[in-house]
């Protein structure tokens, strides 16, 4: 099952991909992606598709993923194993999960069945999106640009899109990612728009 896969999971990106930082549950388009892993200098979506799971909902999951993120994996339980790469696209990196019992425990393993190609399709402005306004507007202080303070989120993404290269802009929005506060960003939000309210 998925709660049983994800902690397991967590250990294994990191000891794949190295520095990383994993957000759960996060709104993309019409979808929820399961997990977000932040690496340096790209976002990647990872869905998880446990053995109790079906493919009903993929093909429109599939979509949005390739929307929003720099790179895309599955991992999915190993009744779906030998099906899964007629779902996803060949750039998506395919995991199989293997559960089993020994002496009383239960163990879980990982295989690499297709490691993740850059996704041709990401759409930058979705994936600025993913940002709040103060990560926004700390993007645009460290590139020099006006505040805008008074503008939609839309327009503000449209004018980051403008101004900062994209190599560039892919390392500070992983940036602003791995230094994500969820303890603070109420407050910051509460305090960006006490500041938009006195324009």
């Amino acid at each position: 099952y998925d709660k049983d896969i994800r902690e397991p999971l967590f250990e294994f990106l990191e000891e794949q991909y190295g520095r990383i930082r994993i957000l759960e549950e996060k709104q993309m388009g019409r979808s929820r992606a399961d997990l977000v892993m932040v690496l340096p200098g790209a976002v990647a979506g990872v869905e998880i598709k446990s053995d109790a799971d079906t493919y009903a909902r993929l093909s429109r999951q599939v979509k949005d993923y390739n929307q929003f993120f720099d790179y895309n994996l599955i991992a999915v339980g190993s009744s779906h194993a030998h099906h899964i790469e007629e779902h996803v696209p060949d750039w998506w990196g395919i995991i199989t999960i293997e559960q089993g019992e020994k002496d009383g425990k239960t163990w879980i393993d990982f295989y690499v069945l297709r490691k993740a190609r850059e996704n041709p399709n990401v759409d930058r402005k979705k994936t600025l999106g993913l940002l709040w306004r103060p990560e926004l507007a700390h993007i645009q202080k460290i590139n020099h640009m006006a505040r805008y303070q008074e503008k939609s989120k839309k327009f503000v993404i449209d004018k980051i899109l403008e101004k900062v290269p994209e190599k560039l802009l892919k390392e500070q929005i992983s940036e602003e990612l791995f230094e994500r506060d969820y303890t603070k960003i109420e407050q910051e939000i509460r305090e960006y728009r006490r500041q938009r309210r006195r324009l």
